[in-house]
């Protein structure tokens, strides 16, 4: 137990978005929830996994977890899928078919939008997927309603036999709030109810449920006017009012405390008499949401004169400095006064912080093969990946010259080779991807990969967990979600399973930096496609095991910088020469230390050491220790 679990019924939590999800879905009598990680939703199953009487599990997959959630609402058992925003382009084919066939018990699905891009390669509005597959969204704007409207979406779900979505948004997910919490529900299991014209999507099937969609979506849209989740902010100034959804909503109220707000709980569909009774009372009309003008234009082309985001931004969050200044040039006013500040809130400018741009960690095993594949520029095309080692892109190594979304790695390698095939054959291409994207949906295009021919070196940065999202396990660590053991995958045996011949599959310790570079090289050179898989664990787990520090013996140190290109966040540039060559031209030299109390001794640096000035920062340690 813990305490989360400990909260007793009727009872307040200072509990975050997620947890507050979490604890909902647990007290709705969920028996089965699956989820991919991806922030900022991550933590909803992470938090579920605490809770007993419930089958918490990660997907390989977004597609795979929803159809695992499919397939226990099918069996009678009420379930629930996690995912961020990108998350449901992977599942949106089960979703899609689903949407159309109904659910049996209810089925609830968490899609969290990262608005702002704070850990994501684009900013998409997930409220599209309820006009796209006709199912109702709701859009909670802080923790207690996380809660409460999760609980509302099973029962809308059972209503209307539909899965429901909760659109989440990262200021939702992650900002935490009291909430009074109730006690766990048991739900009557109905079981598998046998219906082959309803759950097998043959064309003939699917095409006689689209009179039930239709009829559907109007006793939706009538649940919508009705609905409790909505509600009206008063307001004394009626010569606006605001139409607002989600944490936008509660900016809303704190920029314009006399502004009436039309609050929208659920947003597909739309509550339209209610929305014009409100637009009735009020001299003009701005609809406030983040991202996309989706509830502006459906007011419009519902004959509703509205503005939206002609006057506010199309991008980012909506916070309360944002909508002040744009009432304020609404109202022709030269500036927007950001307000008095909160009580015991510290006003004034913001300091100027010095730029500090992500980067990897100290002793991170990605290290090596970015600084291998930047010493090869000029020879390799790199395809990257989304991960940690996305950040192999930046400085110092720029090592990486595409990077789309999980999986393209392989399959655009594969494109960039197609594409230059017979133009230059000594310019190889390489496709870096990390273990559990590999698994998420890397596989396939390997095996496309050794199907077609292509001639590709593939490098599978495995460091046995899902780094990026705060170190999850997946199929290929050897660990559950509950820290159980598992079936680890054999990643050799399987790529060998794929096709690739077993003479071009090389498993290499990335910290063996020369033995590292020398089978990159080579195996660029090899018209065909090969697999480099390194194998030292990501030093954020405990599977990690750091070894002695080590330290730049200053008197040394010649400046060549070698050790810096590493990239290693441990190792610092003490003071930078200019020195004179035999042939007068200038060279700057920087002269490097070594954080120790950073540093994990993985050694990489020392290889990159020509007057081996990288020493143990204990004489009585040795660098080269065997690692596990």
């Amino acid at each position: 137990m813990n305490a989360l679990t400990e909260i007793q019924a009727g009872s307040r939590a200072l509990l975050s978005g997620n947890e507050a999800v979490a604890r909902a879905v647990w007290e709705a009598g969920v028996k089965v929830a699956s989820a991919y990680p991806g922030t900022p939703s991550t933590e909803i199953l992470e938090t579920l996994a605490r809770y007993p009487d419930l089958d918490a599990q990660w997907g390989v997959n977004e597609k795979v977890s929803l159809e695992v959630a499919i397939g226990a609402s099918l069996a009678g058992a009420r379930s629930f899928c996690a995912m961020k925003h990108v998350g449901m382009n992977v599942a949106a084919d089960a979703l899609m078919s689903q949407a159309l066939a109904g659910v049996n018990a209810g089925l609830v699905i968490a899609i969290a939008d990262d608005v702002g891009l704070s850990s994501s390669q684009n900013e998409q509005d997930s409220r599209y997927w309820g006009r796209f597959a006709h199912l109702p969204i709701l859009e909670p704007a802080d923790a207690q309603e996380a809660y409460t409207f999760t609980l509302a979406a099973y029962a809308l779900s059972e209503q209307f036999s539909c899965p429901v979505i909760l659109r989440m948004t990262t200021r939702v997910c992650h900002v935490k709030a009291v909430v009074e919490v109730g006690e766990r529900l048991t739900p009557d299991h109905k079981g598998f109810i046998r219906d082959a014209r309803r759950w097998v999507m043959l064309p003939s099937n699917a095409k006689a449920m689209l009179p039930r969609q239709d009829a559907r979506d109007a006793a939706l849209s009538a649940e919508s006017d009705a609905t409790p989740l909505t509600t009206v902010l008063d307001g004394a100034d009626r010569a606006l009012g605001l139409i607002a959804s989600g944490p936008a909503a509660l900016s809303a109220r704190e920029a314009l405390p006399d502004v009436p707000i039309l609050k929208l709980g659920q947003t597909w569909p739309l509550p339209m008499e209610r929305i014009r009774a409100f637009a009735s009372g009020v001299d003009r009309v701005l609809v406030v949401e983040e991202t996309e003008p989706l509830v502006e234009h459906d007011l419009k082309a519902a004959g509703l004169d509205v503005m939206g985001k002609d006057v506010l931004p199309r991008h980012g969050e909506l916070s309360v400095s944002v909508l002040r200044s744009a009432i304020a040039r609404l109202n022709g006013e030269a500036a927007a006064d950001a307000g008095p500040a909160s009580p015991g809130v510290i006003s004034g400018p913001d300091p100027d912080v010095f730029p500090r741009p992500p980067t990897m960690c100290p002793g991170c095993p990605h290290l090596s093969p970015f600084y291998c594949l930047s010493k090869l520029r000029r020879a390799v095309l790199i395809a990257g990946d989304i991960g940690c080692y996305t950040l192999g892109a930046g400085h110092p190594w720029q090592a990486m010259d595409t990077c789309t979304c999980m999986g393209a790695s392989i399959t655009m390698a594969h494109g960039l080779a197609a594409a230059k095939a017979g133009e230059d054959e000594k310019k190889g291409v390489v496709a870096v991807i990390g273990d559990s994207t590999f698994l998420h949906m890397g596989m396939q295009g390997l095996l496309n990969l050794v199907y077609n021919r292509a001639n590709v070196t593939v490098m599978l940065l495995d460091n046995r967990t899902v780094a990026m999202t705060g170190g999850q396990e997946h199929p290929g660590t050897g660990f559950g979600i509950h820290g159980e053991d598992a079936p680890r995958v054999d990643y050799v045996a399987l790529v060998q399973a794929m096709g690739v011949k077993p003479e071009r599959v090389h498993t290499v310790d990335p910290y063996a930096l020369p033995d590292l570079f020398k089978v990159i090289r080579t195996e660029v050179q090899v018209p065909e496609v090969s697999v480099i898989i390194t194998n030292q664990p990501c030093v954020l787990t405990d599977r990690h095991v750091p070894h002695p520090a080590l330290k730049v013996v200053e008197e040394d140190c010649t400046g060549c910088g070698g050790c810096i290109t590493i990239g290693c966040p441990a190792i610092e540039v003490s003071r930078r020469e200019t020195a004179t060559t035999n042939s007068g031209k200038t060279r700057e030299l920087a002269f490097a230390r070594i954080d120790s109390a950073f540093c994990t001794g993985c050694n990489a640096c020392v290889e990159t050491c020509a007057p081996n000035a990288i020493v143990p920062l204990n004489p009585a340690d040795h660098p080269r220790l065997e690692r596990v």
